[in-house]
């Protein structure tokens, strides 16, 4: 159900004029996924810096909150133009970004990098007052730091695999790789000829 409303979705964003348009620019997409990467580096340098002073790896001198306080703005901005830019990605192609288990697997990996964000954000604010000089942060901190190092790592590879076609929808797969990629077409010619 829930793959045949993301396709049903996505085909009628290919009916836009302005997604062909975007997708067959000589120029346009290359800016706009040049600029989807610039801004990730942004973003994750950012963010990284931040997570390694919450693991206790670097900048153990300087407070966590002063780190994340004058890191915060650059990073978000980053961010922001980073999720823009993707949306703009995924709106130039999106039946083949749908139908990939990479893209798939990236948006699962962004939700929960979002939710350890937050999670972490409310556990900052409350280190102003407890161990925000202490070189090594407490425990609960360092997991939400590797963590947070860790879903990005995937968000990345992930983004990156999506360039390759290994489980895209024209290629031979099994039922359940039909169905993890949202191949619903396929899926249903599989599960006919079967049954």
């Amino acid at each position: 159900m829930l793959n045949e409303l993301l396709l049903s979705f996505a085909e009628w964003l290919d009916t836009h004029a302005w997604s062909t348009n975007l997708h067959e620019s000589y120029y346009m997409y290359n800016w706009v996924e040049g600029t989807h990467v610039l801004t990730l580096m942004v973003f994750l340098g950012m963010l990284a810096v931040i997570d390694l002073r919450m693991l206790g790896l670097a900048f153990k001198d300087v407070p966590a909150s002063t780190i994340a306080h004058r890191l915060d703005t650059p990073m978000m901005i980053g961010f922001v133009v980073m999720v823009v830019t993707g949306f703009l990605l995924f709106y130039a192609i999106p039946v083949r970004s749908t139908n990939s288990i990479w893209f798939r697997i990236k948006v699962v990996l962004l939700i929960a990098a979002g939710i350890n964000a937050l999670l972490f954000r409310n556990k900052m604010k409350g280190a102003v007052n407890s161990w925000d000089t202490d070189p090594l942060p407490p425990k609960r901190i360092r997991v939400g730091a590797g963590l947070s190092l860790t879903l990005w790592a995937g968000v990345v590879a992930t983004g990156r695999i999506i360039a390759y076609d290994w489980y895209d929808c024209h290629q031979q797969m099994s039922s359940f790789m039909y169905w993890a990629a949202g191949c619903v077409n396929e899926l249903a010619a599989l599960e006919q000829a079967g049954g």
